[in-house]
């Protein structure tokens, strides 16, 4: 038994989730058995799916568990092997964050490149750079098309644009200040960003977009979706993947959703883990683009494990300065 720690869902949040809604826990944690592996924990991800798995009506994945630990995403270092798939030394990533010490069954983990730093494994090597790759495909991006993307300055809006640009496309992101607007222009190559707590939505798309957008990829839903409704061309296409806005359960939705019919637009949500056939050839397609630097990472990390409910409540503050993906470095 190895001496560990983990981070539990103390008590369901009633609205917004809070710090005392968590509890750093010691724990002790067994060698593995046949067919397990023992990861010492790099990093954590933190992602915005989470939010919705502390409410109990969390619709395609399980909710968290009062009294449990939280799980997502994690890549370590494999301390002891007991499959033959895997070697001590070998980079996982894996599905058991949120503890610096995991015990992971071998089928649920995979070994990844050393060429990168670890963490582009949970970033745009990760699950938000396959989901904006695969959201893109499947929302059927064509060249030199026109595309709105909302929470652009996160994991997944920030690679959305990238693949977008290198499509040849016209990329406009929203963000949640000026100053990560600024970013997406100068450093991700962004066509257009606006700061939409400076300008409305509605408004700043038709200055940006005056013939209107192609596709819109959904990172949140609310007036980001009305206004993108309003702004797609007949026969536009909007792919959601994710609506934070709507952990707030009270917020109203669109109130031009009959545009949907009238632009004969076509709506499509997606569930990334649906999708595991596409991961490799994302990873030969990204990864190079990668390695020759003109595929960009941008990185938010928070050091401590104690420091994992911050960096989750930081994805529900509107005047944060995170700018891309958000890890937890244990």
């Amino acid at each position: 038994m190895k001496p560990g720690h983990e981070i539990r869902l103390r008590r369901r949040p009633v609205g917004m989730p809070t710090p005392g809604d968590f509890e750093l826990v010691e724990t002790r944690v067994p060698a593995p058995a046949q067919g397990q592996l023992l990861v010492a924990n790099g990093y954590m991800s933190v992602d915005p799916y989470m939010l919705s798995r502390m409410d109990e009506a969390m619709v395609h994945m399980a909710p968290f568990a009062v009294g449990a630990a939280l799980d997502g995403a994690a890549v370590g270092r494999v301390l002891q092997s007991r499959s033959e798939g895997f070697r001590e030394g070998d980079i996982v990533v894996h599905g058991l964050g949120w503890r610096d010490l995991a015990l992971v069954d071998a089928g649920n983990a995979r070994a990844v490149s050393g060429a990168f730093p670890v963490s582009a494994h949970l970033g745009v090597l990760g699950m938000p750079g396959f989901t904006a790759w695969t959201g893109l495909r499947l929302g059927g991006l064509r060249a030199q098309e026109t595309v709105y993307v909302s929470s652009a300055a996160g994991a997944v809006g920030s690679a959305v644009g990238q693949w977008v640009k290198r499509s040849g496309g016209t990329v406009i992101g929203s963000a949640g200040s000026a100053a990560k607007a600024t970013r997406l222009v100068e450093e991700f190559g962004f066509d257009h960003a606006f700061d939409y707590h400076g300008e409305d939505v509605g408004e700043a798309l038709a200055r940006r977009a005056p013939e209107g957008i192609d596709l819109y990829f959904d990172n949140v839903g609310g007036r980001h979706l009305e206004a993108a409704i309003d702004a797609l061309r007949p026969h536009g296409r909007i792919i959601a993947c994710g609506m934070i806005a709507h952990v707030e359960r009270d917020l109203p939705g669109p109130a031009n959703l009959p545009l949907i019919v009238g632009k004969r637009l076509s709506v499509r949500g997606f569930v990334i883990s649906e999708h595991e056939d596409l991961r490799a050839e994302f990873l030969a397609t990204a990864e190079p683009l990668l390695a020759e630097g003109t595929l960009r990472s941008a990185e938010t990390v928070f050091r401590g494990l104690d420091r994992a409910p911050e960096a989750l409540l930081c994805l529900l503050d509107k005047t944060s300065e995170n700018f891309g993906k958000a890890v937890v470095e244990l």
